[in-house]
């Protein structure tokens, strides 16, 4: 009778801390209900992991449309305008803007994407480049542990006319560095200056 009452409560106990467990859990990952991660002490929300609209439609240019730091035309009408660079504490660049397709044909950015064999997604702008050309360096787009790019990443089919936001993100160069070449494939390299 005792194994009874010993087992019972035993089995009682697991119950109980499953439930806190998957309350938790559960807690953990409801967000808030926003859709999105906290603002950081800027105000700023950190970059997302793909520059996709939420939407799922033809896409919103970059938050600080308005403000244009530097513009780069390609071939087949596609051009690309940079919004801002900015310098973070953390010690990275983050390259904001917007690609546009003028077009008459749909746009894949397969050539705007880095020859490393390691990295998973085909359709990203990995392959673009900061050059410092005081300093004599190129820093490449940040990567994750899981082979992406901390970049904008699933550009591909964009139609005549629509417009997608894109991002990546760098190691930041010394602070004495105020000014770099933001590079992309096939496109010329466009001087930016970084701001805090």
């Amino acid at each position: 009778m005792s194994i009874r009452r010993t087992t019972k409560a035993a089995r009682g106990a697991v119950a109980t801390a499953s439930a806190v467990g998957l309350a938790l859990l559960v807690a953990g990952c409801g967000g808030g209900g926003d859709g999105g991660d906290a603002p950081g002490k800027d105000g700023r929300k950190p970059a997302a992991h793909s520059a996709a609209p939420d939407g799922g439609g033809a896409g919103s240019p970059a938050a600080d449309a308005d403000k244009v730091i530097g513009e780069m035309k390609g071939p087949d009408g596609v051009v690309v305008t940079l919004n801002s660079a900015v310098r973070d504490s953390g010690g990275f660049v983050t390259v904001e803007g917007t690609v546009t397709n003028h077009g008459t044909r749909a746009f894949n950015a397969i050539d705007w994407r880095s020859n490393e064999t390691e990295l998973k997604s085909r359709s990203s702008i990995s392959g673009a480049t900061l050059v410092d050309k005081l300093g004599k360096k190129r820093y490449l787009v940040l990567r994750d542990t899981n082979g992406e790019c901390l970049c904008t990443t699933g550009l591909s089919g964009l139609l005549p006319g629509q417009s997608r936001p894109i991002f990546a993100q760098f190691p930041a160069p010394p602070a004495k560095v105020t000014e770099v070449d933001f590079q992309l494939p096939t496109l010329p390299p466009a001087t930016l200056k970084i701001t805090d």
